[in-house]
């Protein structure tokens, strides 16, 4: 690899109590076989340079945190209690703490010295490709106390995948393993604690609620994350307030004062989610109380076990904190370390040395001044008052700040990482610095189990683990506010535990507190939200119709069930629904039925004349008995499939229906077209025309062939999207049972396949409607076509918008005007001559209606000149004596043939054209 030596930051030697070195940088120290590196906000803010410009110096701190510092003091507890024991087999922990100051550019800066190679002289960190075989400056770390620090560090030391064990860090966003691989913490992540804060709320009755945060990334994913989580549970948010995430913000008194305001103002809002840090929350606090603000504060465990707030003076008057903090575990041994603690050296703890001197310049103060003595100095000022008062050693200070959860969360990091050590340390020399590389000990550190107590814990897939919550209550005991556990949230179930009736009490009393933004709704009403953005601002209405409610303050309305159901206005119950469907007995139906059933009778009629006229000439020009019985058959069919569409609709009913009409009125439509064709050919005298005639002229293959394409639709159609039986809803207080076609595409194919065939039917119809007088079938079949086109025309818009149960009854009235149009357009002009005009349905008449009609057609005929080769001479051409007739029965034109050239149409007609071409015609009819 190509090597780079990168300076880990540059130190300027010409500041005042800056620091000269990178060894001063250190906040506390201890040399080991294997170094643990810790970063813990000591203080509270960095001081800021007054000169200009500005240079890249790392400055001093201010606002001693003394609940930090104790953190600190439990690590190195921590890993001395480690080194005392066989856990690790002579292999000895060494430690470097660093003092963030709450900033994220001096925790990189410790980051990077973290990273510099090991028993480098310049700190250097090397630029590798491949980190594998590196060995940095320590091999784990312990910390940042804040999640915007930590994902910062967390992304440097990624780089190395050096673990980062947080004991106090709990934004969501970290549980991310894709943008923080090397992240653990020994905690849950605020995705469990916002869940019990609006579980808490949930329980109590509560839903109106003002929230204040920091304006950093741990506030802004807290509240985030609050949100979602409030939006779930219908909790909603009045107010959210964030305050400057650095003290030495110039905008922070004003944030505070106005957040403040807003609580005020906001006079139905009793419950305060907080989540700060703590001397946030110190100053927020001291505000609320000058201005005498009464809530509910639920704390998050940032500070909900802050013993500096918890005693700051008439801290009763806020009302009361409820808050959630880290299971604690057995701390008796750190606690006995504390009271051993002025007997240890200071040589090597700046931290430790610094607080001693704090003691010495605030000790003639009483208890909370001598807490806000401590927070107020200054490093610069320390550093030129030191030595210059005696020390007064205060023993139950320390302990009575102790915050039981960080400090077993941080002894639990960092046997975390002994155990995950111990591992790697079975099969290899782990007093040699060299012995593994800190992604080795990440690994081992996934599958760590740690004991804890009576129980065993380890890391889950997104590094945290998931422990349970103790949920503490402030109450005032003896004129003192006390930090009392009122229970447990069981973080894997989700609800408290008590552990005796008086805490459960305790946690009930909370519920006489109302934060609600409007009264509660009595059943038979539901909520309606205001002209408020918030859900939980609402007015109570009746719930409407179809709709009822059985419930006080009820969010919605619960509909009838399924929709069978109905219920009036401000109902509380629900009726049946009737059902709806065009029975046998409606009126309509029954006179739609009547209309079916004379179709039936008229064509019954029909079938008898033309069976008792079967030798008569209008009969056997209708085509035979033979195809006027499949019409009348297939025009039976389609009145019969009208009763299909009436009474209770069922999947035969649904199915049979539109299949029975389709393929019926395909094959009324096909013999009508034979017909025309038939017609249309026996009076035509253009040879072309004939031609293509006889070309199409084939009746069965043609009946068959349009029918067969129908009933291929149709079983298509049954198969892939069959028809079936809907409820349809969109009437109140009712039920419509009909049929859905399953596809109204293949509903338009078949009914488009069958206006195709009627539509040729036309056009073949129409051009023989000039035929003879008494004789002009393709008339009356033209204006049944028309008929057809028109009904199911005007069935489209109609069909589209009508709804309810006499939606069948629309489908009904096309089918029955269609085919009584095309029925009475076909057969009873026939039998009306057969009836009445007797006299023309004779085989006489016949013929002299036909030799009148073909006389005048072929007297009509023109005789031209043929042109013959431009570039010969012009001569005349012969015309050949015969007359060269076709043989066949169907085609009777004479045509007359030039010599030499092709066969010329329209000549001369010989005398006795006009009584062949008669004969022919006749034939062919």
């Amino acid at each position: 690899f190509v090597i780079f030596l990168i300076p880990c930051f540059v130190v300027s030697t010409n500041i005042a109590f800056s620091c000269q070195n990178a060894e001063d940088f250190v906040g506390a120290s201890s040399p080991g076989d294997i170094v643990i590196g810790g970063l813990f906000a000591v203080h509270s803010e960095m001081l800021h340079p007054e000169e200009d410009p500005i240079k890249p110096v790392i400055q001093n701190c201010a606002g001693f945190e003394i609940q930090v510092f104790l953190q600190t003091l439990a690590m190195v507890h921590a890993i001395e209690t480690i080194n005392n024991s066989t856990l690790l087999s002579g292999v000895t922990l060494g430690y470097e703490i660093y003092d963030t100051c709450a900033e994220v550019t001096k925790a990189m800066a410790s980051a990077l010295r973290f990273l510099s190679k090991f028993n480098s002289s310049e700190d250097a960190v090397e630029f590798k490709c491949n980190y594998s075989d590196y060995i940095p400056r320590v091999k784990a770390v312990t910390g940042a106390s804040y999640s915007e620090v930590s994902m910062a560090v967390s992304r440097l030391l990624a780089l190395q995948l050096i673990p980062q064990v947080s004991p106090a860090s709990s934004a969501e966003i970290l549980s991310d393993k894709i943008r923080f691989p090397s992240f653990f913490r020994t905690i849950p992540s605020d995705f469990h604690q916002t869940r019990a804060m609006t579980r808490l709320i949930c329980e109590s009755g509560w839903n109106w609620i003002g929230v204040i945060a920091t304006d950093d990334d741990n506030g802004r994913f807290a509240l985030e994350s609050f949100g979602v989580q409030a939006m779930v549970n219908n909790v909603c948010i009045a107010f959210k307030e964030m305050l400057p995430a650095y003290l030495s913000d110039s905008t922070f008194h004003t944030k505070v004062d106005q957040a403040i305001e807003k609580i005020v103002k906001e006079k139905r809002v009793n419950v305060i989610v907080v989540f700060m840090r703590q001397f946030h929350v110190l100053k927020l606090f001291k505000k609320a109380i000058e201005r005498n603000v009464n809530k509910i504060w639920i704390a998050s465990d940032n500070w909900s076990a802050a013993v500096k707030i918890s005693t700051i003076p008439n801290i009763r008057q806020l009302g009361t904190v409820v808050g959630f903090g880290f299971k604690n575990g057995d701390i008796s041994s750190f606690q006995e370390f504390l009271r051993n603690l002025h007997k240890k050296p200071t040589e090597n703890n700046k931290f430790l040395r610094e607080y001693v001197m704090l003691l010495s310049v605030c000790a003639h103060l009483e208890y909370h001044d001598f807490q806000t003595c401590i927070a107020n100095q200054s490093q610069d000022y320390l550093l030129e008052n030191e030595g210059s008062k005696p020390l007064i050693w205060r023993d139950d200070f320390l302990n009575a700040n102790v915050e039981p959860g960080f400090i077993h969360s941080t002894m639990l990091a960092v046997y975390a990482i002994a155990h995950a050590i111990k591992g790697l340390c079975k099969d290899r020399d782990c007093k040699d610095p060299y012995a593994f590389t800190p992604w080795e000990l990440l690994e081992e550190l996934k599958r760590v189990v740690v004991i804890d107590g009576d129980k065993e814990v380890k890391f889950d897939s997104n590094g945290d683990m998931s422990t349970n919550y103790d949920v503490l209550l402030w109450k005032e005991i003896d004129g003192h506010m006390e930090i009392t556990t009122m229970a447990e949230y069981d973080a894997e179930k989700g609800g408290f535990i008590f552990e005796d009736e008086e805490k459960k009490k305790d946690f009930l009393a909370l519920k006489k507190v109302q934060s609600t933004c409007s009264q509660p709704c009595s059943p038979g009403q539901v909520k309606k939200v205001t002209e408020s953005p918030h859900t939980c601002c609402y007015e109570c209405i009746y719930c409407p119709e179809n709709h009822y409610s059985n419930q006080t303050d009820m969010d919605y309305c619960y509909r009838c069930n399924n929709k069978t159901y109905w219920a009036p206005i401000n109902s509380s119950t629900c009726y049946r629904k009737t059902i709806y469907f065009l029975a046998w007995t409606d009126w309509f139906a029954i006179f739609l039925l009547l209309l079916s059933a004379f179709g039936v009778v008229l064509i019954l009629s029909i079938c008898v004349i033309f069976t008792k006229n079967l030798g008569t000439p209008v009969v056997k020009a209708s085509g035979g008995l033979t195809v006027c019985y499949i019409i009348l058959f297939s025009h039976f069919l389609i009145f019969l499939s009208t009763v299909f569409f009436i009474d209770i609709p069922t999947e035969f009913k649904c199915k049979t229906r539109q299949a029975v009409f389709g393929i019926s009125f395909t094959l009324c439509i096909s013999c009508i077209l034979i017909k025309s064709l038939k017609i249309l050919l026996a009076f035509s005298f253009d040879p072309k025309l004939q031609n293509f005639l006889k070309c199409m002229y084939k009746p069965i293959p043609t009946v068959v062939t349009c029918t067969g394409i129908q009933v291929i639709i149709c079983t298509f159609w049954l198969i892939f999207r069959t028809p079936f039986v809907n409820q349809n809803f969109s009437i109140p207080r009712a039920i419509i049972l009909e049929c859905n076609e399953g596809s109204i595409v293949a509903f338009g194919i078949m009914l488009g396949y069958i206006a195709a065939l009627a539509f040729i039917c036309f056009i073949f119809a129409f051009k023989g409607r000039k035929l003879p007088e008494n004789y002009n079938e393709a008339k009356f079949i033209t204006f049944g076509m028309l008929i057809y086109f028109i009904a199911w025309i005007v069935f489209i818009p109609v069909y589209a918008t009508t709804f309810g149960k006499y939606l069948p009854a629309v489908e009904i009235i096309v089918v029955l005007i269609s085919n009584y149009g095309i029925l009475c357009c076909t057969f009873l002009p026939k039998c009306y001559i057969i009836i009445y005009k007797q006299e023309t349905n004779t085989k006489s008449a016949f013929l002299k209606m036909v030799y009148t009609y073909s006389s005048k057609s072929a007297s009509s005929v023109a005789v031209s000149q043929a042109s013959l080769d431009s570039k010969s001479s012009s001569f005349r051409a012969t015309i050949t004596d015969s007359c060269k007739t076709e043989n066949d029965s169907v085609n009777g034109n004479c045509h007359f043939q030039v010599p030499g050239q092709s066969l010329i149409k329209g000549k001369v007609l010989p005398k006795n054209a006009a009584r062949t071409m008669v004969r022919k015609r006749v034939s062919s009819i």
